[in-house]
């Protein structure tokens, strides 16, 4: 197993014509008058000067990162394949490509090598470029490749630092975001810091570096950026085309380096939809953004050779759905508030039924079965119906797939995060609910009056989509762990845009009839002063503390079997194992595997299931034809499964591979009725005792506190 240990010393367009609400609360007669002078040499400085401060925090950010990298693993001092042992499970088989290119003698034989990959599964070729998001790993191989750097820095530090180097665009997205919503640079500053001082729970960069969410999330943080400004009023014709520019550019690239791009933005395009029926956001630009999200998943799925799980994804299904239905229901925004409210249900059951006979005829057309495992386990996991389904009690029982852990609430609080997220959120969903009101019950012309305005509650576009969206993935987060870091970025930037926002302050201060414009002034700064200062001296120590913290990376036993691999084996022989360690053996040896991490595809997931049963109880005779079915030349076994204690039963991989199979679990507790006891010991514990059964086809040939690796006899 991986440790870390104590470091020891000395080792050295406009807005549609069913007008949407954020036109009401401006007078459509009523010319802006210019700036002063002095007000706008005002504004140019503010703009340097935030601009100077978002960059030198992302800059910051980029370095911490970085620097905890270093200090806990000592990434300078240890050897090489050590260093790619840290890229563990899935990260590793992702930088193996990287390194593939690397090596390769042209960029073209590299590139031959990615499309016709015959090493990632045996006895099968696969394009890794269709089924894998890996354009990165390319990208950043050929620009290695040309750049005249090869001399000054090792391909990994150029990896790893272009991964750190996006933790900067991705601070820098979150701050801009913040000051576009609330008009001061200074929220941005607030958020950037919410960022950094709750880094464990919004990324985890540092440690699982090629993980396709840290190349991703920097570049939704930058659509959502974009989107923002999109949804500001009074932009030019050409401010407009060039923030959709950027909204399509960061769109392509978030969809183009994580396979669950297609998921993210489905929920993305529900929080359009789900605005646009509330006439709170301008239909035409909800259009656009329905059509840059289709365009560029459609970009991606031509650069992945026609990737099927793509073009079946429920995001383009619902898309469609909503462009055909809206041209079937055209006076959808008219009429009084029941009529309006039985027009939208209408609207979105037929949105509905639209979306899943879409999505049905393009999975039948292509049969597509690829993600079925998802399904599967969002039936099993939301209970509807339990399941003996292998690969979504894989899922199930893994904690990252599990429910969000309350101690994280604990966690943000400490930092007045959750705090304050929380009463924003309350806020502005109150705020909705009027505004929502407002609209469907069509008084939005009375609002015109200016008597009137000034007492009205309104809800800007980009403030609305902030919160919907942010409301949307804290479900997300809540239900699926591993999604949470989609939340809490944007909750540092949702919370930091409510306390330097003077539309929340004026509302709040008129509630409580002390509203002034002065003393809104004075709060929205005081405030958020008073929290960066008490952020400061809390957290300060802490983060000086964790820099000075040295340590290094320790995993002899791996390091062994990986050293003994490449010494003693050929280069063409094919190994067997878990897809964690498996996913290291291609990294740090270049053998040939039969399964792995990148579990997108039926195929796979059906002989990763096989390959399993090493840890079933299964005969002998029945593992090895499995395994030589496979091109199987060594299986490696790995005590830390065969015994496995992290899970507890009924979790435990040979607990899942017994209900599988029909067999009763080990240890004390129940069993369903219909399960019966195998009639064969469980195999990676009875081939320990070298049986002649066992001893006929496979040979033990290494061995260490950890690892057990068979050679399969070679029967005619």
């Amino acid at each position: 197993m991986t440790t870390i240990r104590q470091r020891r010393v000395g080792k050295g367009t406009d807005a549609a014509e069913d007008q949407p609400s954020e036109e009401t609360n401006v007078k459509p007669d009523r010319k802006i008058p210019p700036d002063p002078p002095g007000r706008k040499l005002w504004n140019i400085l503010s703009i340097t000067f935030g601009g100077i401060v978002a960059i030198s925090l992302g800059l910051l950010t980029s370095v911490y990162v970085a620097t905890l990298h270093e200090n806990d693993l000592w990434f300078s001092n240890i050897k090489e394949v050590e260093r790619e042992i840290s890229f563990r499970t899935e990260c590793g088989l992702y930088y193996s490509y990287y390194k593939q290119m690397i090596q390769a003698a042209s960029i073209q034989q590299g590139l031959h090598g990615l499309v016709y990959d015959n090493k990632t599964e045996s006895v099968r070729t696969i394009n890794i470029l269709e089924r894998m998001n890996v354009y990165q790993e390319v990208f950043l191989s050929i620009l290695y490749r040309i750049l005249p750097i090869q001399q000054y820095l090792e391909p990994v530090y150029f990896y790893i630092y272009t991964l750190f180097g996006l933790q900067a665009v991705y601070v820098i997205a979150l701050y801009v975001t913040s000051w576009l919503l609330s008009g001061t640079w200074l929220s941005g500053l607030l958020a950037a810091c919410w960022y950094i001082t709750n880094r464990v729970d919004t990324t985890r960069v540092e440690f699982t570096i090629p993980l396709r969410e840290n190349w991703a999330l920097p570049f939704f943080a930058v659509q959502i950026a974009a989107i923002t400004y999109l949804l500001r009023t009074h932009l030019q014709p050409a401010q407009e085309r060039l923030t959709l520019m950027a909204v399509f550019i960061a769109t392509f690239l978030f969809s183009l380096t994580w396979q669950f791009n297609q998921f993210m933005m489905l929920i993305q395009a529900l929080a359009l939809f789900i605005l646009d029926c509330l006439d709170m956001i301008p239909t035409a630009k909800v259009t656009w953004l329905y059509i840059i999200q289709i365009s560029g998943l459609l970009l991606v799925c031509v650069l992945q050779f026609f990737n099927s799980m793509i073009l079946g994804s429920l995001l383009i299904s619902f898309n469609v759905s909503v462009l055909i239905a809206r041209t079937i229901q055209k006076n959808l925004k008219k009429g009084g508030l029941l009529n309006r409210l039985g027009k939208l249900i209408l609207h979105a059951l037929l949105v509905l039924c639209l979306t899943l006979l879409i999505n049905k005829f393009i999975k039948k057309i292509l049969n597509l079965e690829s993600d079925e495992h998802i399904f599967k386990f969002l039936k099993a996991k939301f209970g509807f119906g339990a399941t003996r389904d292998f690969d979504a009690n894989l899922y199930l029982c893994e904690e990252a797939f599990g429910l969000l852990p309350l101690n994280t609430f604990s966690r943000l609080s400490s930092t007045l995060l959750f705090y304050i997220y929380g009463f924003v959120l309350f806020l502005l969903t109150v705020a909705a609910v009027i505004v929502a009101f407002r609209n469907l019950s069509g008084s939005n012309q009375v609002q015109l009056k200016e008597k009137k305005e000034e007492y009205t509650v309104t809800l800007k576009p980009d403030a609305a989509y902030s919160l919907v969206h942010t409301v949307l993935f804290g479900c997300l987060a809540l239900s699926t762990m591993r999604m949470k870091y989609l939340w809490t970025s944007h909750m540092c930037v949702f919370a930091s845009f409510g306390l330097c926002s003077p539309e929340v302050w004026k509302l709040i201060l008129k509630c409580l009839h002390l509203y002034t414009s002065q003393r809104t002034q004075v709060i929205k700064y005081s405030i958020p002063i008073i929290t960066l200062l008490y952020i400061s001296f809390k957290f300060w120590p802490g983060i000086m503390d964790e820099l000075s913290e040295l340590r290094e990376f320790y995993d002899p036993d791996t390091v062994e079997l990986m050293n003994w691999i490449k010494s003693n084996t050929p280069s063409t022989a094919v190994f067997a194992g878990s897809m964690q360690l498996l996913a290291g053996v291609k990294l740090c040896t270049g053998r040939t595997l039969t399964n792995h991490p990148h579990y997108e595809d039926k195929n796979l997931r059906e002989r990763t299931k096989q390959i399993y049963q090493i840890y079933a109880k299964r005969s002998p005779g029945d593992v090895y034809g499995i395994l030589r079915s496979f091109g199987t030349d060594y299986v490696i076994l790995e005590d830390s499964i065969c015994y496995e204690r992290r899970h507890s039963r009924g979790c435990r991989l040979r607990d899942l591979l017994d209900v599988a199979n029909g067999h009763i679990m080990d240890g004390l507790g129940e069993n369903e009725p219909d399960l019966k006891p195998s009639l064969y010991p469980r195999f990676c514990e009875e081939i320990k005792k070298n049986l002649p059964s066992y001893t006929m086809h496979f040979t033990r040939v290494f061995q260490n506190k950890t690892f057990h690796v068979y050679k399969l006899a070679k029967h005619k």
